[in-house]
């Protein structure tokens, strides 16, 4: 198990060094779009390479949060475009029901552009929250700011992260005792990622009944 776990981290870690800026940039526009991929798979990875020396981690930010905003601007324009008739009917296949989609929308009315920044830090939500931003034709400057502030404080403490947890283990790659020693040595950094997703994800909870219980009334 232990080693077949390791090869399948090494492996990732490999795709990301390949892929280098482009790949964190690319796989961040997925992250922010409809069809995620999260980040916490993309930046600390290439967060342990930056602390190898192979990348620059405020690179590795810039282009994560560029890829944030561009797959957000993406979303946010076709909702724009196409309208809520559209949306709804095709969302289904892009994995947005419109349960999620009425999630999103009471979340933006209750919040407005503030909610865009805070929902950037919240699993579950921030890939979603563009979509009714352009349906209701927010302003494209401020979704662009608040985009962009939340998901750079957001790849920041990734990278943040990764290099704490990760980049003082250059054996990483090809030793399997070095994950162990990860997982051992470095556990209450792990625990502290766990409570923290805990309650983002308890947060993002609680807001989205207070949006529906204000929509309600």
């Amino acid at each position: 198990m232990e080693e077949t776990l390791h090869r399948f981290l090494a492996t990732w870690m490999q795709f990301v060094l390949d892929w280098g800026y482009i790949g964190v940039f690319v796989m961040m526009v997925f992250e922010s779009t409809a069809v995620p991929i999260p980040a916490e798979v993309v930046i600390p990875p290439a967060a342990y390479w930056a602390a190898q020396g192979r990348f620059n981690i405020w690179l590795i930010v810039v282009a994560a949060t560029a890829g944030s905003w561009v797959g957000s601007a993406l979303s946010y324009w076709v909702a724009y475009k196409l309208g809520r008739p559209l949306v709804e009917k095709y969302g289904r296949y892009v994995f947005l029901s419109p349960a999620k989609i009425e999630k999103a929308d009471y979340w933006f009315q209750t919040y407005g552009a503030g909610g865009i920044f805070v929902a950037r830090l919240l699993p579950g939500i921030r890939h979603l929250i563009s979509i009714p931003a352009g349906l209701f034709k927010m302003n494209f400057k401020s979704f662009s700011l608040m985009t962009v502030l939340g998901a750079g404080l957001f790849n920041g403490a990734l990278a943040w992260f990764g290099i704490r947890v990760l980049g003082d283990q250059p054996a990483l790659m090809k030793d399997p005792g070095a994950m162990m020693v990860v997982l051992k040595e470095k556990s209450h950094y792990l625990i502290g990622f766990a409570v923290v997703i805990g309650i983002l994800y308890w947060l993002m909870t609680w807001m989205q009944k207070r949006a529906s219980a204000k929509r309600a009334a």
